[in-house]
């Protein structure tokens, strides 16, 4: 797919038809956490009738998922939206997402592991979304200012095209997408991660604070 494509706009020239059309469709969002989800949530939940799907078997330690993955659906109890946000909670299958980047654990942040990772997790979100019989499916990790959002859409339309279910384009930093996340996770008093999530993220987050902490 070629590069410069603005996948916010196409996102907003899907929901304008909608509109028009008068449609209410159901839309599958895989969430990374919760902060990221909420101001992705925002931008949706007028058009979609939404599921939030927590898969994020990449998260280390156990403790740390758990507390992602009950502040996901704890936000959805009480974010606001056209209708009520179901929240739907993946396998925490830790022995799947290791054999999925076997071989690259010590590459940085950003590169070939994490698209394994995405792959994964996109495929995954496809695969639920098709068995529940939803009409789009999409993902707030293109909030992250660190992601790359043409390499997830591109991902996320052929893991829709394996499964055949509509993949939503979306790039939700645009319009201050993330400068809105952190001040809504503030209104919610959500907790927000410093780290990526999987072991290798935390491992480097941590020599990250050693060096900036050195004399």
């Amino acid at each position: 797919m070629k590069a410069g494509i603005n996948y916010h706009k196409e996102m907003e020239k899907l929901l304008l038809e909608l509109e028009k059309e008068g449609r209410f469709p159901s839309l599958l969002l895989h969430s990374c956490c919760a902060p990221c989800s909420t101001a992705c949530l925002e931008r949706l939940a007028e058009a979609f009738r939404l599921t939030v799907f927590y898969y994020n078997p990449n998260i280390w330690p156990p403790e740390e998922y758990e507390k992602r993955v009950r502040e996901e659906e704890r936000l959805c109890t009480v974010f606001p939206a056209r209708e009520p946000i179901r929240f739907l909670e993946g396998s925490y299958d830790r022995e799947t997402f290791l054999k999925t980047v076997k071989g690259l654990e010590s590459l940085p942040e950003g590169g070939e592991r994490c698209e394994r990772c995405f792959r994964l997790r996109l495929f995954e979100a496809a695969r639920a979304a098709a068995e529940g019989g939803f009409d789009f499916f999409t993902t707030t990790l293109t909030l992250s200012p660190l992601k790359d959002a043409d390499l997830l859409n591109r991902i996320g339309r052929e893991a829709g095209e394996r499964f055949q279910v509509a993949w939503l384009p979306c790039d939700f930093k645009k319009k201050d997408g993330f400068l809105r996340s952190i001040a809504l996770s503030e209104e919610y008093g959500l907790y927000r991660q410093d780290y990526c999530g999987c072991e290798f993220s935390l491992r480097e987050r941590r020599e990250q604070k050693e060096r900036l902490s050195a004399p």
